[in-house]
């Protein structure tokens, strides 16, 4: 027993040795300092990292929750499908339809009932229903939709007030701002989820077409329709898609803009349908091949490769070779900027575009115009005026080209589709839509019975000619 305490002892004393000659002989000295309480820092720690946590830790959305829960509503949707044919189909000659439910979700925008939602949410409905936070379930009409936008707008009706959002400026949105998003994800009712503004004139389709708000807020199937919104509670935008591999959230989601959706519904709820202006350039997001092309030394705005004829922006001044910087005061930096703020507009609107014209601003007051001011529908076909560009490219000197066709006949047996150009009628040279115009007012809608000429160009750009008998 002595000898096995000896050992114990010694095996101490030895290691009490060893690390006194590691901290006396080897061991750096580190010295310690002492901040004094008005010294700077001439870098910032890691540590304070954490101030980002605590900013968000004293944003309270407890209110902006509360106010949007009870306005948000859950959307279902009874569509019909037809099932897989049994024998008894097969032989009585009937097709079985089998009801399929989808669900959604949507806002209330005012006290007498109206909701605003996804246009995919309603698709297709043979019976809609909408439920509140207070699990009242009520039938809903659909007023109108907008498939362009994925806009619907319904209708409930209530014996009282019902709880509702009031829509904020989605153009003042900044990027990092908190935003919650309200709807029911999974057949999970009132869910709410906080993020921040990722990316604002986010395209998915690759065209520019689109605008959407992106956040990291997380968003899941059953959120269409439903409410993004500030920590104010104020409406920014419809949560409508998601980016995933899987179908479900990934860290991407994407909301129509509050500015767009509520002009849609106004316009829905005024005339019908939606009201689109038209500024009337074509171009597209300046970048550094197309500003070396240029001979300009910025990377941002749209520049205009074409001014159309006859429209807001030729007749206001603006020019080919123009960049736009801003809209209304509204900073312009790709075409998804632009197309998004345009399309909160209508037409007859006018508004302010500041161009970059040889390095020096100028400002334009642009009325905006309709659609139909550049196109035209004749004999199933949507015709549109050729653009300088293009007459020049291909050395055409007149005509109006195919945009659209329904037209069998003409398809079938002459070819004539999209791009075709149309540039004589009955020994009539067609130089712009406006000589279309008046041929169907010559006509008088008889037009196709009348025709016993038609001139045009095909796409590998041979002249034809028929003679209709």
């Amino acid at each position: 027993m002595k000898k096995i305490l000896t050992l114990v002892l010694v095996s101490a004393l030895g290691g009490v040795f060893t690390l006194g000659a590691y901290k006396l002989f080897l061991e750096n000295d580190k010295p310690v300092v002492v901040a004094s309480a008005d010294s700077k820092p001439s870098f910032l720690p890691t540590a304070n990292a954490n101030s980002f946590l605590n900013a968000a830790e004293n944003t309270d959305f407890s209110k902006a929750a509360e106010n949007t829960v009870h306005a948000v509503v859950h959307v279902k949707n009874v569509t019909l499908s037809s099932g897989q044919y049994s024998l008894q189909d097969l032989f009585s000659g009937r097709s079985s339809q089998r009801a399929q439910l989808g669900t959604g979700s949507g806002v209330i925008i005012n006290a007498d009932g109206y909701i605003i939602t996804n246009n995919h949410v309603i698709k297709n409905a043979h019976e809609l229903s909408v439920t509140l936070n207070n699990n009242k379930t009520y039938k809903a009409e659909i007023i109108g939709t907008d498939p362009k936008t994925d806009i619907a707008l319904l209708k409930i009706e209530s014996d009282e007030d019902l709880p509702y959002v009031t829509f904020g400026d989605s153009d003042t949105t900044k990027i990092g701002e908190w935003v919650l998003a309200v709807g029911n994800p999974f057949n999970l009712t009132s869910t709410v989820t906080a993020g921040i503004i990722s990316a604002k004139s986010r395209d998915l389709t690759g065209n520019s077409s689109q605008s959407f708000l992106q956040t990291d807020a997380a968003v899941n199937p059953g959120n269409s329709g439903g409410a993004l919104v500030n920590t104010d509670g104020e409406l920014i935008g419809i949560n409508t898609a998601i980016t995933s591999q899987t179908g479900s959230y990934v860290g991407y989601s994407f909301a129509v803009p509050s500015n767009i959706a509520r002009k849609v519904i106004e316009d829905i709820m005024e005339y019908g349908n939606v009201q689109n202006g038209v500024l009337g350039i074509r171009g597209g997001t300046l970048n550094t091949s197309v500003a070396e092309e240029m001979g300009v030394n910025y990377t941002e705005g749209v520049f205009v490769s074409e001014v159309t004829r006859n429209s807001g922006a030729e007749k206001a001044g603006i020019k080919s070779g123009d960049v736009i910087k801003k809209l209304d005061n509204i900073e312009i930096s790709k075409f998804e900027d632009l197309s998004g703020y345009i399309k909160a507009k209508r037409p007859n609107d006018i508004i302010n575009v500041e161009v970059l014209r040889d390095n020096t601003l100028k400002s334009f007051m642009v009325t905006l115009t309709k659609t139909e001011v550049f196109a035209v529908n004749f004999m199933k076909m949507e015709l549109q005026d050729l653009t300088d560009t293009f007459k020049e490219k291909y050395d055409i000197d007149y005509g109006v080209m195919v945009k659209n066709t329904e037209n069998q006949y003409l398809y079938t047996n002459l070819g004539i589709s999209e791009g075709y150009i149309i540039t004589g009628i009955n020994d009539m040279k067609i130089k712009t839509i406006d000589d279309i115009s008046k041929l169907k007012e010559k006509y008088d809608g008889d037009i196709s019975e009348n025709i016993k000429k038609l001139e045009y160009i095909n796409t590998k750009k041979e002249r034809k000619e028929v003679i209709f008998r």
